[in-house]
């Protein structure tokens, strides 16, 4: 840091695992932006306290991470449309003092899938999970695709999520997550989205779906990076079907908020390959 420095941090508790340090810090450094990007831990209770520390450092903006996502919002001056209604913040910045709370994780997703070259434009979309990456998500599909259904272990948070979505473009239901109902929904979707944390390091030996409900013409998005390719995509990729990591989720919802703070493009594929160094160990 030198004179002036800028500071980006993302808080969260655990932090440590955070790649958004490195990524960001990658791209700072290959812009030569005076900006520095730091992790801090911050407890529940210590989470008011935080966010008046940011105020009186002057931080530019920051990150949200679990569990801070949705407890963040009281604390702001302002929250965006499409955070309000997501229920969840992962992206603040501040303009002069004022701290104002975006969700860029659909964003993101859309941008993953446009770059794979994926239009759901009448495609039929089985998500699993209705947790916080699950709103996000969801939201963003039920303004493309013709049918959503939403699969989850606690039905009524499935049903509950599927109802905050009518109205939204498609047709949408809640199930509750069972081998019967997981079998009947892929039987004939376009796109499988996984939003769990399961098959996540260090539970790598873990699959959302069996190798057998899987279809050669079917796409897996599976918004887990780490591993890169998790037992669900080694799966799929295994009968030739096409798989969507979720490295391009991370990047890009990154990416928006690099320009938020910066007001420069972020360079996507210095991140990308940074994240993905940091994954296989390298550098």
């Amino acid at each position: 840091m030198w004179s002036g420095t800028k500071v980006i941090c993302v808080i969260g508790d655990p932090i440590d695992h955070s790649l958004s340090p490195r990524m960001h810090n990658a791209a700072f450094k290959y812009l030569g932006l005076n900006y520095v990007y730091v992790p801090f831990r911050v407890l529940k209770a210590d989470l008011k306290y935080a966010v008046k520390g940011i105020r009186a450092l002057n931080i530019r903006g920051f990150n949200v991470t679990i569990p801070h996502k949705v407890s963040i919002m009281k604390f702001l001056d302002e929250v965006d449309s499409t955070a309000l209604k997501i229920g969840s913040v992962n992206t603040v910045v501040n303009e002069d003092g004022k701290l104002l709370g975006y969700n860029t994780d659909g964003l993101g997703f859309s941008e993953a899938l446009r770059e794979e070259g994926i239009n759901l434009e009448g495609k039929k979309v089985v998500l699993i999970g209705a947790g916080g990456a699950s709103r996000a998500v969801s939201f963003y599909l039920a303004g493309v695709c013709s049918k959503l259904t939403i699969l989850n272990r606690t039905r009524s948070k499935a049903v509950k999520l599927a109802g905050e979505l009518t109205g939204l473009g498609c047709k949408v239901c809640g199930k509750g997550l069972t081998t019967k109902s997981l079998e009947k929904e892929l039987a004939d979707c376009d796109l499988l989205v996984n939003t769990t944390s399961v098959g996540m390091y260090p539970n790598v030996g873990e699959s959302p779906v069996p190798r057998n409900f899987l279809r050669k013409d079917l796409v897996v998005f599976d918004i887990v990076y780490n591993p890169l390719e998790t037992l669900l995509l080694s799966y799929a990729r295994e009968i030739g079907a096409k798989v969507v990591d979720g490295v391009g989720m991370l990047v890009n919802q990154g990416a928006i908020g690099f320009k938020m703070w910066t007001g420069v493009e972020a360079p996507k594929e210095i991140m990308k390959r940074e994240v993905i160094d940091s994954l296989l160990g390298r550098g």
